[in-house]
């Protein structure tokens, strides 16, 4: 899954509103416990992480375990307000489009600095951008900057880059720059509240894998140490001028290799927050924990997504695809193995994105046994008869891969079966190696609230986020078309067609809607409140006084 900002809701067009409040599961509706003593504006916050794929560098996480701390050292251009969407400013004092959107003003709030002192200038994000899209700095999400004017001179399909500089990007003076596109993008504002547009100081370019491990960023938190597959802790930089200053004193981002170890931690209040409750405990949580309890939707997509490199998914006719959904009982699933905690997909575009439409793939992600068999047999059959699905073992997903497999296998007499990996980093580089044996457990979660997220940035053939080796021409040229048009709402209902596109082709067979079922331990003051991207608000997150 890929990290994202604390993206709220969108307003216009195809809004869904989602429940802003998370749900306890203690009958006495008070929230006393959590409200009593006071807070410590320096105390320390621990929180579950896993172990980040990579180095710590702004465009090298397209997961959610990396972003989560790049989020907490590096500060933006832009974030989204809560509960409207509305864009708001962090770094930027504005982003301003040209009459067609394809040449973008940024101008910066003066005097920010880095933690080490030295100023956030135009040059340091327009050399980050410059550096983060080279091709020779192997960044996983490179593709992001392919908008720009002159990407492809620094990131060419093969060989060497022929400059280091993007012509679309010119300093202008020491505190706006200019961004021209390849062509107009009405929402690219929007896209800049993800990591990968956060500045560089000039030191991160001497020695780029040193930064990596050991980041300067412009946040409200400031990095202190990475103990590999054990902790990365972080401290509150009281230097920071943005909106969203830490009103703890730092965080202890602590590894787990299993949700039941990291529950049990949090009922012994080791930890004070994770990110979701073990499968096993699902049916019990709310009672174990009362009011500390989470349940709340967030923006985010669960899939099983074929491997088309492989001679399974290779030349498959999509049919094969479309029945392998329908044999999956995604109503009985969410219901009784998953405890009510998801809610089947409808849609290849997550609830509370602007452009999700219900009901948008049809009947292909209903359960009709009949009609799955039907649909794999027209498509030729399954290659070998059987499937496995590959998951990272330090999350829970092993009961619902089972309870997948098994839907799979009584409704179409295909063979299924679990793929695990040790942890999420053993996951993403098995997908990245391109060495996943059939399919694999996709999950994504919002990097800007609008529709192209969960398509273009999946689905289309250069896009990072595409590691199963699909590719659609029709889908390519629809995108782009797509991102042409004059304005937002025009966008969105060119996605919601090509959306419609991907349903006849099937690059992944979406699951269920994601929720927060989380929960805090009694060292934290207040209920946490969360983001659209499923993960706390840190920086607002308050730790109670011991004294």
């Amino acid at each position: 899954m890929r990290g994202a900002k604390s993206a709220k809701w969108v307003a216009g067009a195809a809004i869904i509103a989602l429940a802003a409040t998370a749900c306890g599961g203690s009958d006495s509706g008070s929230d006393k416990g959590m409200n009593s003593g006071k807070a410590d504006p320096n105390g320390i916050l621990t929180a579950q992480l896993s172990e980040p794929q990579n180095p710590l560098q702004p465009a090298n996480a397209k997961e959610s375990q990396g972003s989560r701390v790049l989020r907490a050292i590096f500060a933006g251009l832009v974030d989204y307000e809560p509960g409207t969407g509305k864009l708001t400013y962090v770094n930027a004092e504005s982003v301003t489009p040209n009459a067609d959107s394809s040449v973008w003003t940024v101008k910066l709030k003066p005097g920010w600095k880095f933690h080490d002192g030295t100023p956030v200038t135009s040059k340091s994000y327009v050399d980050s951008w410059n550096w983060s899209a080279n091709v020779k700095n192997n960044q996983t999400n490179s593709s992001w900057f392919q908008d720009i004017k002159g990407y492809t001179d620094v990131h060419p399909d093969k060989g060497d880059p022929k400059k280091t500089e993007m012509e679309g990007l010119k300093v202008v003076d020491e505190n706006s720059f200019t961004i021209s596109l390849t062509g107009p993008v009405s929402y690219f504002a929007y896209k800049l509240g993800y990591d990968v547009w956060s500045p560089l100081p000039e030191s991160f370019f001497k020695d780029p894998k040193a930064a990596g491990q050991k980041p300067i960023g412009n946040g409200p938190y400031k990095f202190v140490s990475w103990d590999h597959n054990k902790m990365i802790k972080v401290r509150k930089f009281d230097g920071y001028q943005g909106p969203n200053k830490a009103k703890n004193g730092g965080i202890d981002f602590k590894n787990y290799t299993t949700a039941e170890a990291a529950y049990s931690a949090l009922r012994s209040d080791q930890l004070d927050w994770i990110e979701q409750v073990p499968v096993t405990a699902l049916k019990n949580y709310k009672q174990d924990l009362g009011d500390r309890a989470i349940d709340q939707e967030y923006s985010a997509v669960q899939s099983i997504v074929p491997a088309f490199y492989t001679k399974q998914f290779k030349n498959i006719d999509p049919k094969v695809i479309q029945g392998l959904s329908m044999a999956i009982d995604r109503d009985t699933i969410t219901k009784t193995v998953l405890n009510g905690t998801r809610s089947p997909a409808d849609s290849y575009v997550a609830r509370g994105v602007l452009g999700y439409k219900p009901g948008a793939l049809g009947d292909i992600v209903k359960y009709d046994p009949a009609k799955a068999k039907a649909l794999i047999k027209e498509g030729g059959g399954v290659p070998g008869n059987k499937i496995s699905i590959q998951f990272n073992a330090d999350q829970p997903h092993k009961a619902w891969v089972d309870a997948v497999c098994n839907s799979i296998r009584q409704a179409t007499g295909v063979e299924c079966v679990g793929d695990s990996k040790p942890d999420f980093a053993t996951d993403l580089n098995a997908r990245d190696g391109k060495k996943v044996k059939s399919m694999y457990r996709g999950g994504w979660v919002l990097d800007y609230p609008v529709n192209s997220n969960f398509m273009r940035d999946l689905y289309g053939t250069t896009a990072a986020g595409n590691t199963s080796g699909y590719s659609n021409k029709a889908f390519d040229e629809l995108a782009s078309k797509a991102d042409k048009a004059k304005t937002l709402d025009e966008t969105v209902k060119m996605y919601q067609e090509a959306e419609q596109l991907l349903a006849k082709d099937m690059p992944s067979i979406p699951l269920w809607f994601y929720k927060v079922n989380s929960g805090q331990s009694k060292n934290v003051f207040g209920k946490i409140v969360y983001g659209q991207d499923g993960d706390p608000i840190f920086t607002d997150v308050q730790v109670k006084s011991k004294k």
